[in-house]
Parts: C-alpha cells; sequence; structure tokens
C-alpha cells in the first residue's frame, strides 16, 4: 500500500506542478486560453491573477514532494497536511469557480489522502 500511496502522491505533486507552468507560464497562450475559455484579451488581463494561483500551485507541489522524500514522522504528516491543502483548495475551486476542478484537484487530492492514510 506504501507503493500506491507515494505514487498517487508522486501524482498529484506532478498535477500541480503542471498547474503551475499552465497558470504563470502558458496562461495567454493556446493551452491556458483552451482551460480559461478566454479569449485573448481576458487572458492578458487575468494574467497577474492566474500566475499568482499558480504559484500557490507550485508551493503545494513543494510540500506534497518534501512530504514524499521526508522521513517519519514528518513525510507522513507533510503529506497528510498538503493533501487536505489540495483538496480544500479544489473544494473551495470547485464550488466558487469551475466544478471542474472539484474532478481535476479535489478528487485525485482525496484519493492520494485516502491512500496514506491506509497505509499508515
Amino acid at each position: 500500500m506504501d507503493t500506491t500511496a507515494n505514487a498517487l502522491v508522486a501524482l498529484v505533486a506532478v498535477l500541480h506542478a503542471y498547474f503551475l507552468v499552465l497558470e504563470m507560464f502558458l496562461w495567454e497562450k493556446r493551452p491556458g486560453r483552451e482551460l480559461s475559455g478566454f479569449d485573448a484579451e481576458l487572458a492578458r488581463a487575468t494574467a497577474p491573477l492566474a500566475a499568482n494561483q499558480g504559484l500557490y500551485n507550485g508551493f503545494l507541489s513543494a510540500g506534497l514532494a518534501w512530504g514524499l522524500i521526508a522521513g517519519d514522522p514528518t513525510g507522513f504528516r507533510a503529506q497528510v497536511f498538503f493533501l487536505v491543502c489540495v483538496i480544500v483548495a479544489g473544494l473551495y475551486g470547485g464550488f466558487t469557480a469551475n466544478r471542474r476542478i472539484l474532478i481535476a484537484q479535489a478528487l485525485p487530492g482525496a484519493l492520494a489522502l485516502t491512500a496514506v492514510l491506509l497505509a499508515r
């Protein structure tokens, strides 16, 4: 079960690293505009907000990576803390911005957290 839990945590970390790249560097380009549904003008106007959001996703990714490499009990605690942060952010975003965030962020976080807790 440890292997499954670590794989899911790593997947969530990579997912959030991708969100960082998308929101910080690709927001005004095709991938970011397709995700947001914004035209070029609105993407340009919201780019600083998206970049800030991307930075937070980077922090989540870094925290999960730390949880994977740190020894116990720190690694376990870091994983639980950052996965809970991922879930809360996903729930908030899903209910306030776009329901797709529930599937793209909250669900993977919840699956990874469940695996981490079961592996304990």
